[in-house]
Order: structure tokens, then sequence, then C-alpha cells
């Protein structure tokens, strides 16, 4: 990318996030996603900087003595011949210098177990904080996000997590005001379950956002058919619970029990959620479900589509789509399949919504779920475009440059992929598709190959730097 390019489209980001401050887009993203296969891959590469103004690192695991562990070595890391995702991700920010990007330790597979021996212990919170701080100044996040799900909950502590989780944010915010980092956290949304796991007042105090998962109402867990996040009440609902299985009945709720509309960033899934019938002739919501929903070709997960596995599948296949007027959702059925989503329309729709109630912004799980490649649209990531431009007057999003001259000097960037730097050969370099580069080392005593895209042993390396020729 050329400097000046590069510098306009970095001023053109600060201006508007100078204009449209006060709303957050925060962007999960599922690291994992790197493996999928065919049009499902996602890597650093695919993500736009510009979209976002929070990026979240998904995921990073707990130690039982509050310690923070790597869990995909190879995929995070350098050492060992690896990917480099972390530090990809943070250099995102030469990119774009006004986004921020986030650690998020823990999600649903980690459990809630560790975080409940974490949180009893001051001596395993005084780690956690101390491990956080260190983590996030060698590798570069500006903060971290607590993805303990949930307090209470899970095989965690029913008697003790809600204080405790309660005491650990305070604890841990006063230590990153020092230090001059974030602290947010990912927390459940539905009155039952939030009341069981937070004392609202003092998390919001403590958290300088709140990450609402507005989503999962209804899943492979359930013996019927529902939507993912239905904005309203489902009327025909059996029981008061069921009732709380929407996005406003949630937001209303945090609202009540004290949350400022400032902190709370409400989630918005680029995934559905997905089912067998248990009579393919009945497919009405709440219509009887046999199990989770066949499985994604990039996802691989019985029960969930993301919004690119969808829309693909509608382009080739004979979806019948539905749309529900009272809960204001949309789900499509194919034979005995049923899908509940969010599209463009849904989106939009919960983005004014969020406007109206004034609140902090808009969380997304996750961006590898949109169709990053534009496959379905006129242009990539409409989900996300959606998003943006509905927070900010229609305003389409910076993009970065490609950078395709034959003119470049041999070890700039004139196209994707990975090259050996020539004048080092234990040094190389990665070109993302917007034209940006990353220079890593092998570890000592190793060469970069160019021919298998690893470190190996120099005598396997054909590699004689350039300068031997000066």
């Amino acid at each position: 990318m050329e400097p000046k390019s590069l510098l306009v489209l970095s001023l053109l980001a600060l201006f508007i996030n100078i204009v449209f401050a006060d709303k957050k887009i925060v962007c999960y993203v599922g690291t994992w996603a790197v493996y999928r296969p065919g049009l499902g891959r996602f890597d650093i590469e695919n993500i736009n900087p510009f979209l976002c103004t929070h990026l979240i690192y998904g995921f990073f695991g707990i130690n039982e003595d509050g310690s923070i562990r790597i869990i995909d070595p190879y995929l995070d890391l350098e050492e060992n011949w690896g990917r480099g995702h972390v530090k990809r991700f943070n250099a995102l920010k030469s990119v774009n210098p006004s986004l921020k990007t986030m650690a998020a330790v823990g999600g649903w597979n980690e459990g809630s177990r560790k975080f409940s021996l974490v949180a009893a212990s001051s001596t395993g919170r005084r780690r956690f904080i101390e491990d956080s701080i260190s983590f996030c100044k060698k590798h570069n996040f500006d903060g971290v996000d607590l993805d303990w799900e949930y307090p209470g909950q899970r095989d965690g502590n029913e008697a003790i997590d809600k204080e405790n989780h309660a005491v650990w944010l305070q604890e841990i915010r006063s230590a990153f005001d020092r230090e001059g980092l974030l602290l947010s956290a990912a927390v459940a949304s539905v009155e039952f379950s939030a009341a069981k796991s937070y004392d609202i007042p003092r998390v919001s105090a403590s958290l300088h956002f709140i990450n609402v998962m507005t989503y999962d109402m209804y899943g492979a867990w359930d013996n019927h058919c529902g939507l993912n996040a239905p904005m309203y009440e489902w009327s025909t609902g059996t029981n008061v619970t069921e009732k709380q299985l929407n996005v406003n009945a949630s937001i209303h709720y945090w609202l009540s029990q004290g949350a400022p509309k400032e902190k709370l960033v409400m989630g918005i899934p680029l995934y559905g959620r997905s089912f067998t019938l248990a009579n393919a002739g009945n497919n009405f919501i709440g219509a009887p479900a046999s199990g989770p929903g066949i499985a994604g070709p990039y996802s691989r997960e019985l029960g969930v589509m993301g919004y690119n596995e969808l829309c693909e599948a509608m382009l080739t296949q004979q979806w019948q789509i539905h749309f529900d007027d009272e809960q204001f959702g949309f789900y499509a059925t194919k034979g005995n399949q049923w899908v509940g989503y969010d599209n463009p329309t849904t989106v939009a729709a919960k983005v004014r919504y969020l406007m109206e109630l004034d609140l902090g912004g808009v969380m997304v799980w996750s961006l590898e779920t949109d169709d990053f490649r534009g496959v379905c649209n006129e242009g990539t990531n409409v989900l996300m475009n959606t998003i943006y431009e509905n927070l900010h007057n229609g305003l389409e999003p910076p993009t970065t440059i490609s950078t395709t001259s034959a003119t470049k000097e041999p070890n700039q960037c004139s196209e994707e992929g990975m090259f050996p730097d020539p004048e080092a050969c234990e040094k190389y370099y990665i070109c993302t598709a917007h034209g940006n580069r990353h220079d890593f080392t092998c570890p000592s005593g190793l060469h970069f190959d160019p021919v298998h895209k690893v470190c190996n042993w120099p005598e396997l390396v054909n590699c004689v730097p350039t300068f031997y020729y000066r």
C-alpha cells in the first residue's frame, strides 16, 4: 500500500471516529476459522480494520492459578514456525490507528469452574491481574475482555460466584486504570440467567463497556424451533422465562438493574441457530424439533449456520424464507431443516433500535460468519457494512487498498502471500490482501523455506542473500 493511501485512510477513519465517537462497533473474531475449508477459511487478512472500533481476539484460556493460557500456540504465536496470528491481528492497528484490540479470556468451551476457583482466591485474582497486564504489554493488546460463561452456573459456585465476580472486576479495573488498559466482559443477556450471575450495578461500574450477548435465545437444547435473536416477545410462549427470550426484554432488564445505557453494547449474531423438524409439514415458530439442524460446510457444527453458509446454500437450494411480524425475525425452511437468522433487514432495524435507546453501540459474534468474501452479495461483509452504515448516517466504511503495481521493490508487497526477505535467509514477510506487510524472523538457526512456507534447516533451503552479490 502506498504511504499516502494509508495516511488518507487513517485520517478518514480518525475523522469518522471523532464524529461518531460515542458508538462502538465491537467485533469478536473466532480465530480458529483459519482452519475451515474452502470459502469458509478466514484469516487475519480477511479483516477490514476500519469496520470495527474494537476487535476482540477469541480466545485465550485461564489456568486454576489465575494465569492466562495460550490455547493454540501454533496459531497464535510465531515460535516453532507458528502462524503468528496475535502479532498479525494487532498489526491491524498500523493500518487503522484508531482501532483498539482486546484479548478475550474464556468463552463457552472454557467453562466456569476455573473462573470460579480464581475468583474465590485473592492470590488467584492477583495472579490474573499481573498476568493480564504483562500479556497485553507483550502482545500489544489494548485490554482484556473477560468472558466467564457464567458466574454461578455451568460448574461454578452458585453461592459465592456472583459476589466474587464483582470483587474481581473491581480489582482488575483498578489495576488496569493505572496501566491505561481497557476492561470489558461478555455477559448473559436474559433476566433468568443474568440475575444469577451478576451484581449489575457493581459490574457496570467496573467495566468500560458491557457486551450483552442478545442471541442464543433458542437452539438445539430446546424441543421446539425458535428464533436465535428475536427482537420482541413471543406471545404464545408457554411460561414466564420464555417471555424473557428476546432482545428488547433483555436490554430493558439490564437498564432496569442500573446498567448505564452508554456502557451497554448490544449483541447481534452473524449466524443462525438451526433445528431438524419432527414433522417437515409443521414448520412454524414453536414447531416440535427432533434435534439440531445439519452442520454447515464451514463451521461443521450441528445446530449452527453462519450467515455465509446459509446465504450460499440459498443460491443453489430451494429454501423457503419466512418473516415473523410479532418477533421481527426471519427463518428459513427446506424439508425438515429450520433455521432462524438475522439478515440485513433485521440487522438495520436492531441498529436503529439501539440508536433510539442511545446505547453504547453494537457487538457482533463473529466476523468470520458474515459473507466476508462477497459470494452472495455485491461487495464483502454485507451484515457488517449494514451495521456501520446505519451507525454512521449512511457513510460507507473506509477500505484498505490492494497494491498491484509491478513497479514495487522486491521486498515490498505486490501480491498476497508469504515471501522470503531477499537480504536475510532467516527472515520472511507476509503480504495481506490489503497490501500490508508484516515481518517475521525464524527461530534461531533456521531459514525460511519459500517452497514449503515454513522455517526449515538451512541445508534444506536454497538461500543466498542478495547482499552477497553487492
